[in-house]
């Protein structure tokens, strides 16, 4: 049975793109993923990318089309100047590393709620509220956006390193663990979805 390590960045408008494919495919296949949160503006400047507000406008404009594009392409709402944007990931990330660990819970949809909130909601997923609305409606405690803050920050911390180990330099990115096969953007997934299936 396949892994796949998961790595994404909440405020991430492709990560959200990816929608519940990922899941999809997994199930599918008997796959299980680990989910693993990260800084992606230390990502970029650990893996030689170029933070969004650094980059050339040519390359916003074109970023901007290709959202637009895309989430016309697959039918989801997306609102190109999100309000809360960019926003402190941090947060957000540590409530998903506290109900991945407290177990019980839809944690994808988690994931996808938190997602959905930057690009479909203009709602603030740095804010303890916001937090504890997701963490609720996804079957959690919504006191994990407090107990989990210490293991949440180690951890995110630790899956900066993997993710640089990895070979991992954006988001999403899927890491099949048995093959070291790595997919990049959720317009890989369907790469993804044949890999398992050969496996």
């Amino acid at each position: 049975m396949a892994h796949i390590d998961y790595y994404f960045g909440t405020p991430s408008p492709w990560s959200y793109l990816a929608g519940n494919r990922l899941e999809e495919f997994a199930g599918r296949h008997g796959a299980t993923i680990t989910y693993k949160p990260v800084d992606l503006l230390q990502l970029f400047d650990r893996t030689g990318g170029v933070r969004p507000a650094n980059r050339h406008p040519s390359r916003m404009e074109y970023r901007a089309q290709e959202l637009q594009r895309w989430s016309r392409h697959l039918g989801m709402t997306l609102n190109p100047r999100p309000v809360f944007w960019p926003v402190n990931p941090a947060p957000s990330s540590y409530a998903i590393i506290a109900a991945q660990e407290a177990g019980g819970g839809d944690l994808p949809g988690l994931v996808q709620g938190f997602l959905r909130a930057v690009w479909a909601e203009d709602a603030d997923i740095a804010d303890d509220a916001v937090i504890r609305e997701k963490l609720a409606a996804a079957g959690f405690d919504p006191d994990l956006a407090d107990k989990g803050l210490f293991v949440g920050a180690e951890t995110f911390g630790r899956n900066l390193e993997q993710a640089v180990e990895a070979g991992v330099f954006g988001a999403p990115f899927y890491v099949v663990r048995e093959t070291g096969e790595r997919f990049w953007g959720q317009d890989r997934l369907d790469f993804l979805d044949r890999h398992l299936a050969s496996l």
